[in-house]
């Protein structure tokens, strides 16, 4: 099954990954990826969507989700090294996954967050993302 960054949260001040059931009257009811149990977060959380996440490169930015393809393709089956490794070993990563990243800008706590993410959307979801396609096609289905 495709994993749907859109739905995938990050919570300000919570660990792990979130995936958005709905809305509640005050906020948003999520479950979590790690343990599955569900919170109802309020709509002044800091609840953002892997989505609309992207990293500094010398380009430009980049979106989380080929960032997170970039890195499988470097990794293959592995996982990536947690997010307390050495800085040096992450920045190695990222230099062979990415390496127009901007080091001015994307700093090694963001790497550190970016490789929690990846681990945790490997161990409990999948690395093959839905698009936009899927998207329409899905909301298609359920109209029907």
């Amino acid at each position: 099954m495709k994993t749907d960054l859109a739905r995938t949260l990050s919570v300000r001040g919570h660990h792990g990954l979130y995936n958005y059931i709905a809305q509640s009257r005050t906020g948003a009811i999520c479950e979590a990826f790690e343990d599955k149990k569900r919170t109802n977060f309020a709509a002044n959380a800091g609840i953002t969507t892997l989505e609309d996440i992207s990293i500094y490169t010398s380009e430009g930015e980049m979106k989380l989700k080929d960032v997170f393809e970039a890195m499988h393709k470097t990794l293959g089956e592995e996982s990536a090294p947690g997010p307390k490794a050495a800085p040096e070993e992450l920045k190695a990563l990222f230099a062979k996954a990415v390496p127009n990243y901007d080091a001015d800008r994307f700093y090694v706590s963001h790497m550190k967050k970016v490789v929690e993410w990846y681990n945790a959307l490997k161990q409990y979801a999948s690395l093959d993302f839905m698009t936009d396609e899927d998207r329409e096609a899905e909301a298609g289905k359920e109209e029907a």
